[in-house]
């Protein structure tokens, strides 16, 4: 029994197997045999890697786990430590336990299969809940229109006051996102319920223009529901809703609204729309209107780490660079948002969408 400190691992793998080290790493899992337990230790047999070890917090962690188990039973483990003081590996049975359940929640991903779960908190961005053990997200996005919160201005309280109304009730989601090393997990109940069906797809095609209705708002866009079939839903994105540029959807649409939109995507079982595809290009005739070392009032509208956008009619933005003045801070010092002021043109590029101002010296 492995009571006291043995020979180094590292040296006894190396002679055992000279290969058989480099094949190991920190956060590998292994399949071992339990050896002995002791009141604050486990050790395990792990065949030709030699003798694991769980112990200090990792022990306290597997506390459940260790008491069911006997001298014999088969264990997985994560490797913590390759050659620990002891000179044992140190392992981990919480890791790989959590390291099995990510395992099995990318099977269910794989299989695309809805799964049921309960909803047991929220916040103003969506609803919280479990898979497995794991903490699970799903976005005010990912709800079907049933659950969807109908907030006309966007106020965040009220959306969580309509989201608080799901907390305990049962949800059929899908994952649609995953990540193991940030613990990442996120899932839809829109895939599952409001997912087209192939033969309803079919009928839609990329160019084409449908009459619909706005179903939801939110800050990245808005939901189409298709007139002639309702159980259709498609996405604009906010980039897709005008020429300009916009902070909110809401300064353009509202829920209810009618609209004629073109299809510009069909991709996953999902509808891409575009309004500003059926509106004329004002960046087409930009040039004919503003010419470069033209001298032109504009309203200052937004600040970014690069410049700051400025409004010279309803259509057309231009650029005023950071460089201009040196620094963010030093440019929200001599701009004001809101405010109007003269500027230059320092360069038109209506291809790509790109109108560069300087400051008049």
């Amino acid at each position: 029994m492995p009571n006291s400190p043995k020979i180094n691992v590292i040296d006894q793998l190396t002679k055992t197997d000279p290969n058989l080290i480099s094949l190991m790493k920190v956060g590998d899992l292994v399949e071992g045999q339990v050896i002995k337990k002791e009141p604050k230790r486990l050790f395990l047999d792990l065949g030709k890697y030699g003798t694991g070890i769980v112990y200090g917090v990792e022990f306290i962690n597997a506390k459940n786990i260790i008491k069911e188990l006997n001298p014999g039973d088969p264990v997985k483990a994560k490797i913590l430590d390759l050659d620990n003081d002891s000179g044992y590996l140190e392992l981990s049975l919480t890791e790989a336990g959590k390291h099995k359940v990510w395992e099995e929640l990318r099977d269910l991903k794989e299989q695309d299969d809805p799964i049921k779960i309960k909803i047991t908190g929220f916040n103003s961005g969506g609803l919280m809940t479990e898979m497995n053990g794991l903490a699970a997200f799903l976005p005010v996005s990912q709800l079907s229109n049933e659950h969807y919160p109908r907030v006309e201005d966007g106020d965040k309280k009220k959306i969580a006051e309509e989201l608080k109304k799901l907390v305990g009730q049962e949800l059929m989601v899908k994952i649609i996102d995953f990540n193991p090393r940030t613990g990442k997990l996120i899932i839809s109940e829109r895939e599952v319920i409001d997912r087209p069906s192939k033969a309803s797809l079919d009928k839609y095609q990329a160019g084409q223009i449908i009459d619909g209705i706005i179903s939801g708002v939110a800050d990245f866009g808005a939901f189409v529901k298709f007139v002639d079939d309702p159980m259709i839903e498609g996405l604009i994105h906010i980039s897709e809703l005008d020429h300009r540029l916009i902070d909110n959807p809401k300064e353009i649409i509202k829920v209810d609204d009618v609209v004629k939109a073109k299809i510009i995507d069909i991709k996953n079982g999902k509808i891409f729309l575009s309004l500003k595809a059926l509106k004329p290009n004002p960046w087409d005739t930009v040039e004919q209107k503003y010419k470069t070392g033209q001298e032109i009032m504009g309203v200052v509208s937004k600040f970014t780490p690069f410049g700051a956008f400025i409004n010279l009619d309803n259509e057309i933005h231009g650029l005023l660079h950071v460089s201009e003045f040196g620094s963010v801070e030093e440019m929200k010092k001599q701009l004001e948002i809101g405010k109007s002021q003269k500027f230059v043109i320092g360069l038109i590029n209506s291809q790509e969408k790109r109108l560069i101002l300087k400051l008049i010296k």
